[in-house]
């Protein structure tokens, strides 16, 4: 059975619209952030705090590996899962990728009163979502099997919009 794979920036909508395609395709759905927190005990920016990037990086991989294992999923990851080169290779192999795609001024707008995410939390955090984005869209745009706009976008239209892309993929 097909997994499909949303990846993206912060602020993109991968965790909303994630549960919502999930429920439609009536497929179980995981959240990588939520994964690693569960299996540490921990939050990720007490694992940014005591481990850094790195050692949450690491977490990471080991968890998306582990959850590619499945079969018939729907999973959200982390907006950074791209960055290491094994998470790419896994993911594509793994199932359908679908990079939800956001500008800097949508996810500014979206990620504004968020406390939960340590990249940000920092005196400019558009010019971090910038310098991400930089980093972060060629290397989503590698793997991806589709694109999807979310700027202004409700998740339900682009749950919707998702369902017709992966009609021709699934078996009836």
């Amino acid at each position: 059975m097909l997994n499909v794979f949303l990846v993206g920036p912060m602020g993109a909508g991968k965790s909303t619209i994630g549960r919502l395609l999930a429920k439609e395709l009536h497929l179980p759905f995981k959240d990588a952030d939520r994964e690693i927190e569960q299996r540490t005990g921990a939050n990720i920016p007490w694992i940014f705090d005591v481990e850094g990037e790195q050692g949450f990086r690491e977490r990471e991989r080991l968890v998306l590996e582990d959850l590619c294992k499945s079969s018939g999923l729907v999973l959200a990851t982390g907006g950074g899962s791209v960055l290491h080169e094994d998470n790419r290779r896994i993911l594509k192999a793994s199932g359908h990728v679908i990079y939800l795609h956001a500008s800097v001024e949508q996810q500014i707008e979206r990620t504004a009163r968020d406390r939960n995410r340590p990249l940000l939390q920092t005196p400019d955090p558009a010019q971090v979502l910038r310098n991400l984005m930089a980093v972060r869209d060629p290397l989503y745009r590698e793997i991806a099997a589709t694109i999807i706009e979310t700027d202004e976008r409700p998740p339900r239209l682009v749950v919707q919009q998702i369902l017709e892309r992966l009609k021709a993929l699934i078996p009836r």
